[in-house]
């Protein structure tokens, strides 16, 4: 018998793990989950100010998005905007925070050192400029779709970020503000809107690495992550070193059903044989990308976890240490993206395909004749 949204919240309320990942296909309430989740824990005031809500959750989801709009100066195409919606989420995080200058540094880690953003003097409205080399600026300029999400999720993350820095100082008064001293919960739906693989990676790296510095043992900060995409699912599995995910369905009738799936997160997605088909097809036709890295750091991690061996460096070919020191220098975390690290040279190139070879024919791979 399934369940509706609310008893799946508070399932999930209940369990007292640090993070909780959840994969769901599109259509099957991820969303809603995360509204009746924010609910069953912070209900909004009467005044309906979701600064009660921040107290004890903060949240990422469609509605995060929906507060920015473009206004594209249809009649004299000379201006266009990227509006923000009166509430006090971003007030919060501009005006008492002061992260805006953390967020276009994160934007601009994520697309370009170049792709300046400029707020207004109430931060209701955002321009972006691009320099040239010739140190030119192109002024007010509508950025991509891609872009914009990696905009709205950088002011989220830049928040997130300090959250956890603060919650990690366990003097209460040793802290720069008291606005996070109650807060238990992270969830965040879905944020990889219009995201590339690359950027899609980077974020998956960059939540990883804050939820693994946030120090649950003393601050009781839970997360909550949903997602219909398998990539970025199974990085985050990958990174936080889970062993245990959640699948989300719904049945016929309007209900739901939360299971627990156990071990690697192959046996739901045969994100092995995804890793293979990508590597395969960027090494045929010679279009290896940073990220290409990380897949290829994922497939040896598979295996080596699949065979038993304690280090994925070790079913690497002689010289281990050269080449796991050569895939770390375009997997370290919060550089897979930035343009001052060189995009991969054709040698480098030919290690991924080297690597991705010896992996295939020396750890029993089936091949299709």
């Amino acid at each position: 018998m399934g369940k509706n949204l609310k008893e799946i919240a508070q399932e999930l309320k209940n369990n007292n793990k640090k993070v909780q990942l959840i994969y769901a296909f599109n259509g099957n309430g991820k969303t809603r989950l995360s509204k009746e989740f924010k609910e069953l824990v912070a209900p909004k005031s009467d005044s309906g100010d979701i600064d009660s809500v921040s107290k004890k959750i903060i949240y990422y989801n469609a509605f995060t998005e929906d507060l920015f709009y473009w206004n594209n100066d249809l009649v004299n195409d000379i201006e266009p905007k990227l509006i923000i919606q009166p509430n006090s989420f971003t007030e919060w995080i501009f005006k008492e925070q002061g992260q805006e200058l953390n967020v276009i540094s994160n934007f601009q880690n994520y697309t370009n050192r170049a792709l300046m953003p400029k707020f207004n003097a109430n931060f209701s409205e955002i321009t972006f400029s691009f320099k040239r080399g010739n140190e030119e600026s192109m002024e007010n300029i509508k950025i991509s779709k891609g872009e914009e999400s990696n905009f709205i999720w950088s002011v989220f993350y830049s928040l997130l970020e300090q959250v956890i820095n603060e919650l990690n100082i366990l003097e209460l008064d040793e802290r720069e503000t008291d606005r996070f001293n109650q807060l238990k919960y992270v969830f965040i739906d879905d944020p990889v809107t219009s995201l590339d693989d690359n950027h899609l990676i980077q974020m998956a790296v960059d939540l990883a690495r804050l939820i693994k510095k946030s120090d649950y043992q003393n601050n009781e900060l839970k997360f909550l992550i949903t997602t219909h995409n398998p990539l970025f699912y199974n990085v985050l599995y990958n990174e936080l070193k889970s062993r245990e995910g959640y699948m989300l369905s719904r049945y016929e009738d309007g209900s739901y059903n939360l299971d627990v799936k156990f071990g690697d997160s192959n046996i739901n997605f045969s994100y092995h044989h995804y890793l293979i088909g990508a590597l395969r097809e960027a090494i045929n036709e010679n279009k290896i990308e940073k990220y290409h890295f990380t897949l290829l750091r994922n497939l040896y991690e598979k295996a080596a976890n699949f065979l038993g061996y304690k280090n994925w460096s070790d079913l690497l070919p002689e010289d281990k240490e050269l080449y796991a020191s050569r895939i770390m220098n375009f997997y370290s975390h919060r550089t897979l993206l930035n343009e001052e690290i060189r995009e991969p040279t054709e040698p480098e190139k030919r290690m991924v395909a080297l690597l991705f070879n010896h992996l295939i024919d020396n750890s029993k791979f089936w091949k299709e004749e």
